[in-house]
């Protein structure tokens, strides 16, 4: 993959994230020497990351990483993540970071695969039955946190507490729940970024998969921010779940993130 495209998958991950955190009621976005900071100060750990701001190739750069983010985090101790682009990070560093990691409480948790399209490819059937809502007030948040949260296995409380904000989607960040039969089923956000948009928060309610559902809320969402925001390239960071479906709908694989996560305090 290109140099670019690796890039620029790290720049929206990191922009995305800022965004949360800007516009959550306690977030705080921190640009270090060693590490970015974008944390929503929330107790939906994947809310709350560390970024590298470039290439590192040695255990001491990974360390001051790790240390420099563990201290910003000891205070109050919420669930926190390091996310480690693979490009970024060399083979045998990587091989090692596991343990390099476990003194700071940090535990391999989740890859992901960073994405992206020029445009999407026509759908290869009819969409399923959906109505989509755009997320404009507290009910249709909620609707979205809460399908998070039961597609995720996170207490609803959790879920709310993170994306019941009301800057967090106004402005750049539109979201978008789809119903079937009246039930919150499914949900995607998009964010217009520098040069394409970013999608996230896709996720389907348990009772409701395999039916198309987020692929046809996704098109949703991208066809609005298109026509609102004139952008068509699109980048987004899948889960192995989400991945079939990403590259049915004309995304390719970028790169890889390694995400390390850090349970919060007991107290």
């Amino acid at each position: 993959m290109s140099t670019e495209d690796i890039h620029e998958s790290n720049t929206q991950f990191h922009e995305a994230w800022r965004f949360f955190a800007r516009n959550s009621a306690a977030g705080q976005v921190l640009d270090l020497p060693e590490v970015s900071i974008a944390s929503s100060n929330v107790a939906w750990t994947m809310m709350n990351a560390a970024f590298l701001p470039g290439p590192v190739d040695t255990e001491e750069a990974l360390t001051r990483a790790a240390t420099a983010a563990a201290r910003f985090f000891e205070p109050g101790r919420r669930g926190w993540m390091l996310a480690l682009c693979e490009d970024w990070v060399p083979g045998p560093l990587r091989e090692r970071a596991g343990s390099l990691l476990i003194p700071h409480g940090l535990r391999a948790a989740v890859v992901a695969t960073g994405m992206v399209a020029e445009r999407l490819i026509p759908p290869l059937r009819p969409p399923p039955r959906l109505e989509v809502r755009q997320a404009r007030d507290s009910q249709g948040r909620r609707a979205l946190a809460d399908v998070n949260a039961h597609s995720y296995d996170m207490p609803v409380d959790t879920g709310r507490a993170a994306f019941d904000v009301p800057g967090l989607f106004s402005g750049d960040n539109k979201g978008f729940v789809g119903y079937r039969h009246e039930e919150a089923a499914t949900c995607a956000a998009v964010l217009r970024g520098h040069g394409a948009l970013y999608v996230s928060m896709v996720a389907t309610h348990p009772s409701h998969r395999r039916l198309g559902l987020a692929e046809a809320v996704m098109r949703h969402a991208l066809a609005e921010a298109h026509r609102d925001w004139g952008l068509e390239r699109t980048v987004l960071h899948a889960t192995p779940e989400g991945l079939p479906v990403y590259r049915r709908m004309g995304f390719r694989p970028v790169t890889r993130f390694h995400f390390y996560m850090a349970a919060p305090s007991p107290n």
